[in-house]
């Protein structure tokens, strides 16, 4: 939304370049005027209008030409200086097109003094410099997406290379199909994260917005993930009342599971993750923690980029798409998350409108 200060800026910019108009007539009007002021006091327009001119027309056009070269001069010479920003800037823009993400762009004074140039100067600059992150999180995005994709593939191919030999007991077969299948069902849920953190990210307008039980929801997605809670011995402290809420139902399910995915995964081993919810002013907070390792603050921005893990020897399970996935789905419901991390209790507050 335009503010009225954007407004007068921008009307001052227009006052600035209309002021530069007047001033070439101006200098023009002085020149010429100049000119037949210098003739007339020495006489010269007398003569001219005497002996080469025999009417008063021809001298007017003779006067019009003179102005009309003495007036392309001054403008020649100024749009030459008021054309260099312009030069700039579109040097600057190419440099950019052309991938040079380190582009900075810059006026000289006086012109870098108005508060209209210094706004387009700073946001092209901010542009440059959000394009250069966008550029290093697409080359780290790669790496990282070769990693996860090759690693089960890799293991796939081996483990059937080891199913070719004709020495192997019916065990050994069977943990290698095991192996194959686990690494198998590994690829396909990454692959299927993927293609929703895409389809997410695509999708601008919130749909099949509908009222619905937020507890029993989380209650469900607990007991969905019930192998992998009962396999590390997590027990669940559920505190909280029934609340309903307005969202895509389909959408924040996927949130729940992620995060609470999440918490089983690094929890101590036999420890209890607790699941709150309460009234806030800006509306309802969901709270998931688990005691276990500390995220360190640098850390708690970057664990919702995609494919990125604070563990980067990739030692546990996942693939860094689940938090990725939670923050899309959380900005497309103009909710926040918060990470806290407190006595060895690490918590992920949702805050949904």
């Amino acid at each position: 939304m335009k503010t009225s200060r954007d407004r007068g800026s921008k009307t001052a910019l227009t006052l600035l370049f209309a002021g530069v108009v007047f001033l070439i007539l101006l200098a023009v009007a002085l020149v010429i005027g100049g000119l037949i002021l210098l003739l007339e006091k020495t006489g010269a327009i007398t003569e001219l209008y005497e002996k080469v001119f025999d009417n008063t027309t021809l001298l007017a056009v003779f006067l019009a030409l003179v102005s009309l070269i003495v007036g392309a001069g001054i403008t020649l010479v100024l749009s030459r200086v008021m054309t260099t920003p312009m030069n700039r800037i579109t040097e600057a823009m190419n440099r950019m097109a052309a991938g040079d993400f380190h582009t900075r762009l810059s006026m000289k004074p006086p012109l870098s003094r108005h508060p209209t140039v210094r706004q387009f100067t700073e946001s092209f600059n901010t542009m440059a410099e959000e394009l250069e992150r966008t550029e290093i999180l697409r080359s780290d995005f790669i790496n990282n997406f070769s990693h996860e994709f090759k690693t089960p593939i890799v293991s796939i191919a081996g483990f059937a290379k080891l199913l070719k030999r004709k020495n192997l007991t019916e065990a050994q077969k069977a943990e290698y199909i095991d192996i194959i299948e686990e690494e198998s069902l590994r690829l396909s849920a990454m692959a299927t994260n993927v293609l929703n953190l895409t389809r997410i990210e695509n999708q601008i307008i919130l749909t099949d917005v509908r009222s619905f039980n937020l507890s029993e929801q989380i209650r469900a997605c607990v007991l969905l993930l019930e192998r992998k809670w009962q396999e590390k011995n997590v027990s669940w402290d559920l505190d909280f009342a029934e609340y309903s809420v307005d969202a895509n139902e389909e959408l924040l399910r996927q949130v729940w599971i992620n995060l609470l995915d999440n918490a089983i995964k690094f929890c101590v081993p036999g420890s209890t993750v607790s699941v709150s919810i309460e009234r806030v002013e800006r509306g309802v907070c969901v709270s998931v923690s688990n005691p276990g390792p500390a995220i360190p603050p640098a850390e708690r921005e970057r664990i919702f980029q995609k494919f990125y893990q604070s563990d980067e020897t990739h030692s546990a399970e996942g693939n860094g798409i689940g938090l990725a996935v939670v923050k899309a789905i959380l900005d497309l419901h103009g909710a926040s998350v918060e990470i806290r991390c407190e006595n060895g209790v690490t918590t992920f507050a949702v805050t949904l409108p």
